[in-house]
């Protein structure tokens, strides 16, 4: 029964995933067509980003308070209702709304990895967050394929099939997701920490504050490689939009076996810091050689960096959750808050760096994972001083 509860959470993942992915192809396209030029576009993406920063550790808090289910189930409803206003939208202002909307239920994600955990042995904990990494990236890998075999039915029918998937998924949710509480939803409202309190111990905590911040300058370093590299192939490889989306197709496979099948194996034999580590080195190692690799190397480094970003994905969001206790869903929401913020910021910063030094944003991004390395490693010698306190004997 866990497992099949499980099987479920993955798969509303997947299909909440799969929604926002068919129309990602086609919603540069209708910006355009309304009037929008590249920095519409900027600005549709980052609403997005920007209102998943604000949301996702309340609705992981919410989860922790009334339960994983419901919270997830009204992210799915929220899923339905911004892609059908998607479609609906005849003006820029109105497509920026449908995203904030969009962005505002992206909470979906820290509740359903909370969810995940909750429905989890301990010892199970990173390969059942891998698997949620995994199934909402097939999600983004599968949705833009099926968009661009629906392009014929225009950008209002394909927004509007992509809506009935996410009402699908929601019906789907509603009489197969589990009821079973989970440990945090035995927990009284009003003993159950809030959003604020989440963040606040996430700032405060010495073993906690360096991981969230690896969050935060790895996810940047990952979007700014997403945010230019089609403007670097195009410049040195000669690809186009078919070859490119190739690409992209590739690193988010590798990404997701990687987070299904290769971080929870690496986690229980080395530990999740230890994976995370490796994470951030293979990750910066794939940036620093991608600005000036030949062809034929060009597509090593991309699976070297997407194998980073997903041990390190996987294995970041476990050890934020080991320090939840009762806020885990908070906890994860702050998680996901930081990757939010990162996936604002870092395309702007590195459309700007590109410009100077079209290697530059790599560099750049290669150092910021040096940086989350030395972050992990400082939790790392933070977790065992308090241990050594706690229990008066060394870690």
């Amino acid at each position: 029964m866990q497992r099949k509860a499980l099987l479920v959470v993955y798969l509303a993942l997947f299909v909440d995933m799969l929604g926002f992915g068919v129309i990602l192809p086609l919603l540069p396209f209708r910006i355009e067509q309304l009037g929008g030029t590249g920095a519409w576009v900027g600005a549709v993406l980052t609403a997005y980003a920007l209102a998943q920063f604000v949301m996702a550790p309340v609705l992981g808090a919410m989860s922790d308070r009334y339960g994983r289910r419901p919270l997830l189930l009204a992210s799915l409803a929220g899923s339905a209702v911004s892609l059908a206003l998607v479609g609906f939208a005849d003006s820029l202002v109105m497509l920026l709304a449908a995203r904030v909307v969009a962005g505002l239920c992206g909470g979906a994600i820290a509740v359903g990895q909370a969810y995940a955990v909750d429905l989890s042995d301990p010892e199970h904990r990173t390969r059942a967050l891998g698997m949620v990494g995994a199934s909402i990236g097939m999600g983004f890998v599968i949705g833009p394929a099926i968009g661009a075999a629906l392009a014929g039915l225009g950008f209002t029918g394909v927004s509007l099939a992509a809506a009935g998937i996410a009402l699908i998924n929601l019906l789907a949710g509603m009489v197969l997701l589990p009821r079973r509480p989970g440990p945090n939803d035995a927990v009284p409202p009003r003993r159950t920490p809030g959003a604020h309190t989440a963040l606040a111990h996430a700032i405060r905590l010495p073993t906690l504050r360096p991981v969230v911040a690896a969050v935060f300058v790895s996810m940047c370093a990952f979007a700014a490689m997403e945010a230019t590299y089609a403007l670097l192939g195009a410049r040195r490889y000669g690809l186009g939009p078919a070859g490119l989306g190739l690409v992209f197709t590739g690193v988010g496979v590798v990404m997701a076996v990687v987070q299904g099948g290769v971080a929870g194996r690496a986690a229980d034999r080395f530990g999740n810091r230890r994976v995370a580590v490796a994470g951030a080195a293979l990750l910066g190692a794939g940036l620093a050689v991608l600005p000036f690799t030949p062809p034929w190397l060009g597509y090593p480094a991309l699976a070297l960096v997407a194998a980073g970003q997903g041990l390190l994905g996987t294995t970041a969001a476990a050890l934020i959750a080991d320090a939840g206790g009762r806020a885990l869903g908070g906890m994860l929401g702050v998680g996901q808050a930081a990757a939010a913020a990162a996936r604002a910021l870092g395309p702007i910063a590195a459309g700007v760096a590109f410009d100077l030094r079209p290697g530059l944003p790599y560099y750049l991004g290669a150092a910021l994972c040096g940086l989350a390395a030395v972050l992990l490693l400082r939790s790392g010698r933070a977790h065992a001083r308090a241990t050594t306190i706690e229990t008066g004997q060394p870690a």
